[in-house]
């Protein structure tokens, strides 16, 4: 077992702050990983901005939520993981050298196929993604798929998603040229702009004038009318994301007379039942897949845990492209 005492990013005064704080000790059904790597979200952005949006741990309000490392200890409950296993896992506090999570939401990190710090950038959106395509989005072979807010780490990982499980066209959106151009090596078939006023003409164009049978939302706001009028009869469209906005007007009549079906989704109010069972989910539906390296994510930045700060202006200044990550340990 470790010592008693870590580094690890809190939120302090001034933000993201490096402090040595206690080595949490686990629950029965429960594992403590050693760190190797994390990844940074624009909800990680909103908790040092005083929103409370993010995954925050305990009275020492670490920071940070999906992780990847090395199992050092287990709780006498889990089962089918051992001390010295390669972990991807989810929970609270997971900016620190050491991190628990249930022993269920930890998923084994692949022996081949992708990098171990590839890994702690896929494998929340993957979880994410399965469950807002899958499960909620009931995507089939032969369906179409655009995702608003492509570029981002989750719609990344979206896009894949879609090609891998049969889509017929995977649209993708982000209003940055540069960003946009490289929607293609993901999975995109067509690449467009939502703040154009004519995308919505060239979702229709592709999809033979029907719209799309799902959009994943990773914008909200703005984008919520036209992505109704984009959607085919009978489509669905899952709330992931609000980074357009969380408050826009709503066009009732466009929603009743597509016959739309309109879900969001997000895992900060779900219980601790609920998360294991989206883990499990993805698990049977995606994760060998992404041990045959079905799945990319590049790699925008990496920064030390001491570098949090610096993740995080990265982060705000909203020019990455993939996830920035933290290189915890070996």
């Amino acid at each position: 077992m470790p010592d008693s005492k870590m580094n690890a990013v809190v939120v302090g005064e001034t933000g993201a702050e490096i402090a040595e704080v206690s080595i949490p000790e686990i629950n029965a059904d429960q594992i403590l990983v050693k760190v190797a790597a994390c990844s940074v979200n624009r909800s990680d952005l909103l908790t040092v901005q005083g929103h409370n949006y993010g995954h925050v741990g305990g009275d020492q309000k670490i920071m940070g939520a999906s992780f990847t490392g090395e199992v050092v200890a287990v709780g006498s409950d889990a089962q089918g993981i051992t001390v010295g296993d390669q972990v991807a896992a989810t929970g609270a506090a997971g900016w620190a050298e050491y991190a628990v999570s249930n022993w269920q939401r930890a998923l084994p990190v692949p022996s081949s196929g992708v990098e171990l710090i590839e890994v702690a950038g896929i494998a929340s959106g993957l979880v994410i993604m399965h469950d807002a395509i899958v499960t909620n989005g009931q995507f089939e072979a032969g369906q179409s798929i655009l995702i608003q807010g492509a570029s981002s780490g989750v719609g990344i990982i979206a896009m894949q998603i879609g090609k891998h499980l049969g889509a017929s066209i995977v649209i993708g959106t982000s209003t940055n040229a540069e960003r946009r151009s490289r929607l293609s090596e993901f999975g995109a078939e067509l690449a467009l702009d939502s703040r154009d006023e004519g995308w919505v003409d060239q979702v229709l164009n592709a999809t033979d004038g029907m719209g799309v049978d799902l959009i994943i939302d990773n914008v909200s706001g703005y984008t919520a009318n036209q992505n109704m009028a984009a959607t085919k009869v009978h489509g669905r469209m899952i709330n992931v994301g609000r980074l357009g906005g969380a408050v826009a007007e709503f066009d009732f009549n466009r929603h009743a007379e597509r016959r739309l079906t309109y879900i969001g989704t997000t895992g900060r109010t779900r219980s601790l039942d609920e998360h294991i069972e989206v883990v499990r989910l993805a698990r049977e539906g995606l994760w060998d897949a992404l041990g045959k390296g079905a799945f990319r994510m590049p790699i925008d930045s990496t920064f030390s845990l001491a570098e949090a700060g610096s993740a995080l202006e990265r982060m705000a200044a909203n020019k990455h492209f993939g996830r920035i990550m933290l290189a915890v340990g070996a």
